[in-house]
C-alpha cells in the first residue's frame, strides 16, 4: 500500500478512537451571539456531544452549525432556525452550552450558562454519557441522575423563570445496536470504544453480553422517567417531550459513518423535527 494512503488510514482509525466516552475534545466553537444590555431572548443548548452535532460534519469533533437545537448551517432546520423565521430579531442569539461527553452532573453549570445568556428557549438533552459507561457498574446511578437533572433545572428556574424548557428524552440507543450489530462497519467502529456498556462486543450471543444489553436498556427507561418527573416538577414552563426523541427509528443512514453513533445531518434534522413538534411552538 503506497505510504500516502497509510497515513491517511492512520488518521482516520485515530479520529474513529475518538468517539468512545467524552467524545473527544470539541473543536473550535462558533462565534456566539452577545445578548443586548437589558434585553432577552433567543435559545440555549445544554447537554452533551449529541447537541453540539459531533460527528455530522465528517469528522469526530463538535459541528455546532448542524446542531438541532441551536444550528445556523443550511442542512438542517434546527428549532433556532424556526424561531428566527419567526422573528428576526433572535438572529445571533443561538448559545450552545451542551459538551461532548458531558453527563448529568455538568448539567448545573450549563444552565446558569444559559442564565447569563438571558434566553426565553431551552433545550435539555442529557443522559446518554451517564449509560455509555466501561462497564454497567460504571453507570450513573438512577436516583444521583435524578438528582443532578434537578440541579441543574433549578438553576434555570432560579435563573429564568419565565423562559420555556423542553426536556428531550434518551434516544433509543439499544436500537442502534439492533440495526448495527451485523454490519460489517459499525462493528469496526464501535471496537474502538464506542459506548462499551452497550456495544463492546456487539456481535456476541452470549448470555452475559445479552444480559449487559438488556441492563443498558433499562437504565435508559429510568433515566427517561426520571427526565420525565423531573420537568413536571419543575412546573408549567417545562415540556418534556414525552419519550418523542426516544421513538425515533435511529438507523445506520442516520448517524456518521465514522463511528456510527452519532446523529449525522441527517439525523440532525429528524431530531429537529421532532423536537420542534414536542415544544408546543409548531403550532
Amino acid at each position: 500500500m503506497p505510504r500516502r494512503w497509510v497515513t491517511a488510514v492512520a488518521c482516520l482509525l485515530a479520529l474513529v478512537a475518538l468517539a468512545c466516552e467524552g467524545g473527544g475534545e470539541a473543536g473550535p466553537r462558533p462565534t456566539r451571539g452577545t445578548p443586548q444590555p437589558g434585553g432577552s431572548g433567543g435559545i440555549a443548548a445544554l447537554g452533551d456531544s449529541i447537541s453540539t452535532g459531533f460527528g455530522s460534519c465528517l469528522l469526530l469533533t463538535s459541528c455546532e452549525r448542524n446542531s438541532f437545537s441551536t444550528g445556523d448551517g443550511l442542512r438542517v432546520q434546527s428549532l433556532y432556525r424556526r424561531l428566527l423565521d419567526r422573528d428576526p430579531d433572535l438572529r445571533g442569539r443561538a448559545y450552545n452550552h451542551a459538551r461532548p461527553g458531558a453527563r448529568a452532573a455538568a448539567l448545573e453549570e450549563q444552565a446558569r450558562a444559559a442564565v447569563r445568556d438571558r434566553v426565553d428557549q431551552v433545550t435539555v438533552l442529557i443522559g446518554a454519557n451517564d449509560a455509555c459507561r466501561a462497564d454497567i457498574d460504571d453507570m450513573t446511578p438512577v436516583r444521583q441522575f435524578r438528582t443532578e437533572v434537578d440541579r441543574g433545572l433549578r438553576a434555570l428556574r432560579a435563573g429564568r423563570p419565565k423562559a420555556r424548557v423542553l426536556v428531550a428524552s434518551i434516544p433509543d440507543l439499544y436500537r442502534l445496536w439492533e440495526v448495527g450489530h451485523t454490519n460489517s462497519r459499525a462493528l469496526r467502529a464501535w471496537r474502538h470504544g464506542v459506548c462499551p456498556a452497550l456495544l463492546a462486543e456487539a456481535a456476541s450471543d452470549a448470555p452475559a453480553d445479552r444480559a449487559r444489553r438488556a441492563a443498558f436498556r433499562a437504565r435508559i427507561t429510568a433515566y427517561n422517567t426520571q427526565l420525565a418527573a423531573a420537568c413536571r416538577a419543575y412546573g408549567s414552563r417545562c415540556r418534556y417531550d414525552g419519550g418523542a426523541v426516544h421513538r425515533v427509528r435511529f438507523t445506520l443512514d442516520l448517524v456518521n459513518p465514522l463511528d456510527s453513533f452519532h446523529p449525522n445531518a441527517a439525523g440532525q434534522s429528524r431530531l429537529a423535527d421532532v423536537t420542534w413538534k414536542a415544544s408546543g411552538l409548531a403550532g
